[in-house]
């Protein structure tokens, strides 16, 4: 590796280069030219400016090869915490993508297996951990995965593996398996985690530097394609971490407030991922500047209504920041395509993809980014003429015009913003209260921010429903428990499917018993510390279910199971 400047060398170096190209500039305008030949003094200007583009590109070049990552708010790094949750769930029966895995993952598995397998208490802490674990499995390896890094991240090292946040303040994939806390220390110290992390240690260290060349050129290229200077971070952070224990298709992206995360998993055979990671640098760079004028994009409003059948995430229909941002983001790749090497209709289909999945200012910004590079403003000073600009009238016919695809990419950045205010708390008074209105408006409300369970707010959505559409209900109910494995709203939802089932079998023991019972067993083994669902479930087993005789009932039901587990 060749050895990182000094600051006050790279410094320096940049200074001349700068004082060096306004020389150039100078002579090139002023003291060479004749004034009596404007044709000559045309040319050598354009001379000079390509001169001097030539030189700033290959000293910032030569430059850029030798900062290191250390200079900036940028780290290449590890993390002790999350090599300690992921092998922690690799021992528990996470097996995604074994077979293109890097060869230090299955080292380490097999190395916790012997350890586990010679020690009584490594076994038992071991069992703690991954009963657990299989109690909160997600659908698919994706969304488990997801939830432990999101956990890992908040995490101090090791040994104290507590906390870096109040639990109130965590996003809500991490409160899903907050649970594990309590049991990482003891499976880190019987394991003897801390032993096999310093043994593999020189492992990670050669997994990391294989990014180190790649990231510094995608930064310094990212950085001058926008023409933003180095120093502008304002105390944001973006950190990359290598880890193998995780699936190497899997990129995640997290950004907590100031601090942006990408978490990524190398394999055999496996490339860089630079282009996901350039995503997240996007949106590192250019969120808090697009960020500034969210006030300005009320006037958007009859462009994002124009956007509710497109496929993408909901999020960006709600707020129109994220759309915007995302839509600079997928302009700016697509303008850099290969290095800004890939040809016009590559650059053409790439936009007309991002359009495609409800990305509808795309091409808008695109076009916006053809003078931008041909002029000598920075991005931040370009960019308020950029949205300023924005036809929303125009923008609102083109986008009818568009056939949107059926299904969009997934968002590499993962917006796992913590819990903000108390809109399901409110949301499940309100439902107390016979507002159903209020409470469907702010159940929804929290599903677009993001901000609390998405599962908990399905299962209010859920009880809403079920007097006035129980197919709607049923649909709500699934969902909730794809989305959570937040306890009581996981019972809950199972006992309300399976008395859903009851009621619409048309005849005692029926079809769609069977279903039925599928549901209350579920609720029943879910249930465990919840003795109302518990026994709601053992009831539905017993006979099929029967509306309540009067109102009282009902209210008693709609008490037990709130998912606080407080009566209103």
């Amino acid at each position: 590796m060749t050895p990182a400047i000094e600051p006050l060398k790279l410094l320096s170096g940049l200074v001349l280069v700068t004082i060096v190209l306004k020389t150039i500039c100078f002579r090139g305008h002023g003291f060479i030219a004749p004034r009596n030949s404007p044709r000559r003094r045309v040319s050598l200007s354009s001379a000079f400016s390509t001169f001097k583009k030539t030189i700033l590109l290959a000293v910032l070049a030569t430059l850029s090869s030798r900062i290191s990552l250390a200079q900036s708010p940028v780290t290449l790094d590890t993390s002790e915490a999350l090599f300690t949750v992921l092998s922690a769930i690799n021992i528990c029966g996470y097996d995604a993508e074994l077979a293109p895995a890097d060869p230090v993952r299955m080292a380490i598995r097999g190395e916790i297996g012997h350890n586990i397998e010679t020690s009584e208490g490594a076994k038992t802490a071991a069992d703690a951990v991954c009963s657990f674990y299989h109690d909160h499995q997600q659908r698919n390896d994706a969304l488990t995965l997801s939830e432990y890094i999101s956990l890992g991240l908040y995490l101090n090292p090791p040994p104290a593996l507590s906390l870096k946040a109040k639990e109130a303040d965590l996003p809500p994939d991490a409160s899903a398996v907050l649970g594990l806390v309590p049991l990482l220390g003891k499976f880190y110290t019987e394991v003897g985690i801390h032993d096999l992390w310093q043994r593999h240690a020189a492992a990670y260290a050669d997994l990391t530097d294989r990014y180190r060349a790649a990231l510094s050129k995608m930064i310094f290229d990212t950085e001058l394609y926008l023409k933003l200077p180095s120093n502008s971070y304002l105390g944001r952070t973006f950190t990359i971490y290598v880890e193998p224990m995780g699936a190497s298709s899997q990129t995640n992206a997290r950004n907590y407030s100031l601090e942006y995360y990408v978490v990524i998993t190398p394999g055999t055979n496996v490339a860089l991922k630079m282009a996901q990671i350039r995503h997240a640098y996007l949106h590192y760079l250019l969120d808090p500047m697009v960020g500034k004028f969210a006030g300005n994009f009320v006037s958007l409003a009859p462009l994002m209504d124009a956007l509710r059948l497109a496929p993408m995430d909901e999020a960006f229909k709600d707020d129109a920041s994220l759309l915007v941002t995302e839509c600079v983001i997928r302009a700016v790749e697509a303008r850099t395509l290969a290095g800004r090497k890939a040809s016009q209709p590559e650059q053409d289909q790439a936009v007309e993809q991002s359009m495609s999945q409800g990305f509808v200012l795309t091409r808008y910004f695109y076009e916006k980014l053809i003078p931008f590079e041909k002029d000598n403003i920075g991005f931040r000073n370009a960019l308020p003429a950029m949205i300023g600009g924005i036809d929303v009238r125009k923008q609102v016919k083109e986008t009818s015009q568009i056939q949107f695809a059926s299904v969009s990419d997934p968002e590499v950045l993962h917006l796992a913003r913590p819990k903000e205010g108390k809109l399901l708390s409110t949301a499940e008074e309100r439902l107390s209260a016979g507002d159903s209105a209020t409470a469907e408006r702010l159940a929804k409300q929290a599903l677009a921010e993001k901000t609390e369970d998405p599962g908990r707010a399905l299962f209010i959505l859920a009880q809403i429903s079920l007097n006035k559409n129980i197919d709607g209900a049923r649909n709500y109910f699934e969902q909730a428990l794809q989305a959570t494995s937040e306890p009581t709203v996981v019972a809950w939802s199972h006992i309300y499917l399976g008395r859903i089932f009851d009621l619409q079998d048309d005849e005692a023991g029926g079809p769609l018993r069977a279903q039925a019972v599928a549901h209350y067993k579920a609720a029943e083994g879910a249930s465990e510390s919840l003795p109302a669902a518990k026994a709601a479930a053992e009831q539905g087993l017993q006979k099929p279910y029967e509306p309540p005789d009067n109102a009282k009932d009902k209210d008693t039901e709609d008490k037990n199971s709130n998912p606080d587990g407080q009566s209103k």
